[in-house]
């Protein structure tokens, strides 16, 4: 691993503060929905009501302090040819949100066949996991560490690439932030790089993992196989870099894939109808395909 970041100066009490109110994200939804279920109960002022909801609203989307880090290098998570989506290559948060130290998450699955059209039907969508190629592929550690998280017995879940199952989808996953980081993540391992930096891996395959807690791990070693475990749509790897080993209090950290090498003269345009032409040397953008 490699990195060029200054020495982290000691957090403010302010940020501290910060880490600690996102921490109990999933207890402010559930206040939430308490609060929503007790107003026609105890029916309360509206004054006091609408006071209680912004209050626990606002605490539930407090997230960690951005920190100024210089992009970490470290080894691709994956072996062979790869797609890359929600790049931080194309948009900072990748994913839309900083919540779960996601701010530079990559998500990275098999290359479509050629030609494949960008298109989400009407019918079907609802395939077993182990009808896709990336399920099951073994996923290796970005660099040398130690193991510190481990879940690995959240169920693999039925695809979601149809409009109807895509409804589906974002009518159960609306709910997770409920269950916590185990249920938007899935199965996943955490790993400590020192100085700072911890990896993540997620959506892993149920009962895959191959480390447990307190393990030292090298590049390169398997820590367990692509699943469709949590929040997606079809088995893919999710992989970030963090500043903290708990994802609700953690900031993201960017990165580079140093034996990455985008292939310039191909595209999966359906996975980005529009893909970036740019190549930025170890991480792919949305649509680009790369060997590892």
């Amino acid at each position: 691993m490699t990195t060029t970041a200054t020495v982290r100066a000691p957090e403010r009490r302010r940020d501290r503060v910060r880490r600690g109110v996102a921490g109990l994200m999933p207890l402010w939804f559930w206040g939430i929905a308490a609060w929503l279920a007790a107003g026609f109960v105890i029916d309360p002022p509206r004054v006091v009501s609408v006071a209680v909801s912004l209050l626990l609203a606002g605490m539930a989307f407090v997230r960690p302090p951005r920190v100024a880090h210089d992009p970490v290098e470290v080894a691709s998570p994956v072996r062979g040819r790869w797609t890359a989506l929600n790049s931080p290559a194309d948009q900072v948060p990748s994913h839309g949100v900083r919540a779960y130290g996601q701010t530079y998450a990559v998500d990275v699955l098999l290359p479509s066949p050629p030609g494949t059209p960008p298109v989400v039907p009407w019918t079907g969508g609802f395939a077993r996991p182990e009808t896709f190629g990336s399920f099951g592929l073994p996923v290796h550690a970005v660099a040398d560490g130690t193991v510190v998280r481990v879940v690995d017995g959240r169920r693999d879940h039925r695809a979601r690439t149809s409009w109807p199952a895509l409804a589906y989808l974002m009518t159960v996953e609306s709910l997770r932030d409920l269950g916590g980081p185990g249920a938007v993540v899935g199965n996943h391992v955490v790993v400590d790089h020192g100085d700072g930096v911890f990896s993540l891996v997620a959506h892993l395959r149920r009962g895959s993992a191959r480390v447990t807690p307190g393990q030292r791990v090298a590049a390169g070693d398997v820590l367990g196989e692509v699943g469709n475990s949590g929040n997606t749509s079809e088995p893919h790897l999710h992989v970030q870099l963090m500043d903290r080993p708990q994802p609700l209090r953690a900031a993201g950290i960017p990165f580079r894939w140093r034996d990455a090498r985008i292939l310039d003269d191909v595209q999966d345009t359906s996975r980005a109808t529009t893909v970036r032409t740019e190549v930025t040397p170890g991480l792919p953008a949305a649509g680009q395909v790369f060997e590892a």
